[in-house]
């Protein structure tokens, strides 16, 4: 898959340089007191605040749920991963409709879905003016289509935002390791991809650097690459490694780390494809003191492959997984990207738009009945307890003042069984919550229903078994600055 590099470029910058092609200058000095000081007693207050998310960010973690499409030269190698000399002539999709792929996204629940305009083997879904290795040189549509043009038609027309991918890996450019050339050859494309289609909400880069050591090696120019989008696409948010706004989760298996901070220390990655054990711990959880917001993207394949092989038809993902996945990505502060490959007609498999129409059923069934609204919300301190049963993510109860503790409650007519319970916090404000129980009060007295660390945009836990209750509470039991919980929801899973 293109989320990890072979080699990973390394590329040495300079630091306060890529801290500001990155916008993130501010939250180097809370982290570094000497820049604080260079910068200047201006900064004193400021860079001690926390950090809350950009309007961007934001919409992205409330969408929750974005589709990958890896499509090109690959489908009709059956391979994974292309050498970058494969005969352009190759690709030909007798029936492509990437309005099948919009629907099933739609119909599934995604409201993103990411095209890999360009794969490692450098081939080109678009008709770039930067190489004939592309769909203009293949048999389809006469050598004049452009699937990425009928990928955002399709997409908008169902109502979805539009993600391109655009591998920084080139195996079939000839300037590729000659660093400033390729940069150049790939800041071109990049700014086709940027001006020829409309918005485009989500850029997927990786640190894919497959040639070195011995092979060619290039040196990736990320300050110029993010400065591209930046100017280009000003609302669209950029994935990778090290963002620089949102970051990947640190596997493709669709699990997010627990605790989940959507905070990092910038400074632990601060380019993408480096590797480690501690850059991994980084990914998966975020940092509780970090400076600048990077939420999760956790991302994973429909199939074994992440392109579309024959042999695998059989082996697609059930419902029933893709629920699990969904808890331990969506329900631990993460976004889940999940694959889904078109086959070589250029229609997603009849099997897969099935298992993502049964993901969105089951989804319906669990969370389509909020067991904790018509409860009576009360609390220790502050005011605006019912806030967390309005439904409304930017209200919320806290404690009042200066606290960093406390607790709600919620009073039923008669029980509710429940082993599902969904927390919100009012991520506008930040995140900063750090520990925290629920008590559920049974005929036997109160028990523990569920405990854990972070909560962040959505905490999903689920008791081993289904509790009945009249009384419910939540106790924040530590917090980095003061608390703002948006939502509690319990829910009964009929199968777990």
């Amino acid at each position: 898959m293109n989320g990890r590099p072979v080699h990973a470029s390394r590329q040495r910058i300079d630091r306060r340089t890529f801290l500001r092609a990155s916008g993130l200058a501010l939250g180097a000095a809370a982290t570094n007191p000497g820049l604080a000081r260079a910068l200047g007693p201006a900064l004193t207050g400021i860079a001690a605040a926390r950090p809350v998310p950009s309007p961007a960010q934001l919409a992205w973690q409330r969408d929750e749920l974005t589709m990958f499409v890896h499509f090109g030269i690959n489908t009709f190698t059956n391979r994974e991963w292309g050498d970058g000399k494969e005969d352009p002539a190759l690709f030909n999709p007798a029936r492509l409709d990437a309005r099948q792929w919009a629907r099933a996204a739609r119909d599934g629940g995604f409201k993103l879905i990411i095209l890999t305009a360009k794969h490692h083997d450098g081939y080109c879904l678009w008709p770039t003016e930067t190489t004939r290795h592309s769909v203009a040189s293949s048999p389809w549509r006469d050598g004049q289509g452009d699937v990425v043009r009928e990928f955002v038609d399709a997409a908008r027309a169902e109502g979805l935002k539009v993600g391109l991918y655009l591998s920084p890996w080139d195996r079939n450019a000839p300037m590729y390791g000659d660093s400033p050339a390729y940069n150049d050859f790939y800041v071109r494309q990049l700014t086709e991809l940027l001006t020829w289609y409309g918005p485009i909400a989500e850029v997927w880069f990786d640190g894919a650097n497959g040639e070195g050591p011995n092979g060619r090696r290039q040196e990736y120019d990320w300050p110029r690459f993010h400065q591209t989008v930046r100017t280009l696409q000003p609302d669209a948010i950029m994935f990778s490694d090290a963002g620089p706004d949102i970051r990947w989760i640190g596997n493709e298996r669709g699990i997010a780390g627990d605790p989940n901070w959507s905070t990092v220390d910038p400074t632990v990655v601060p380019y993408p494809g480096m590797s480690g054990p501690e850059i991994i711990h980084a990914l998966q959880h975020g940092h509780p003191h970090g400076t600048v917001w990077r939420p999760g993207e956790a991302d994973v394949s429909i199939r074994p492959g992440w392109f579309w092989h024959p042999e695998q038809d059989t082996e697609v993902r059930t419902a029933e997984n893709l629920l699990e996945l969904y808890f331990m990505s969506v329900g631990r502060n993460a976004n889940l990207l999940l694959n889904v490959p078109p086959t070589s007609d250029g229609l997603f498999h009849e099997t897969d738009v099935q298992r993502l129409r049964e993901f969105h059923e089951l989804r319906e069934q669990v969370f389509a009945r909020d067991l904790a609204r018509g409860a009576r919300a009360s609390a220790n301190r502050g005011t605006g307890a019912s806030r967390v049963l309005d439904g409304d993510p930017d209200t919320y109860w806290s404690p009042g003042g200066s606290a960093r503790s406390g607790y709600v409650e919620l009073d039923f007519a008669t029980p509710v069984e429940f082993n599902v319970v969904e927390l919100r916090e009012a991520i506008a404000e930040g995140q900063h919550v750090e520990r925290y129980e629920v008590h559920a009060l049974t005929p036997n007295g109160w028990t523990i229903a569920s405990s854990g660390s972070t909560i962040g945009n959505r905490k999903l836990d689920r008791t081993p078994e289904p509790i009945s209750a009249r009384r419910i509470r939540l106790s924040i039991e530590s917090a980095l600055d003061v608390p703002r919980i948006s939502t509690i929801g319990l829910y009964r899973q009929a199968v777990l």
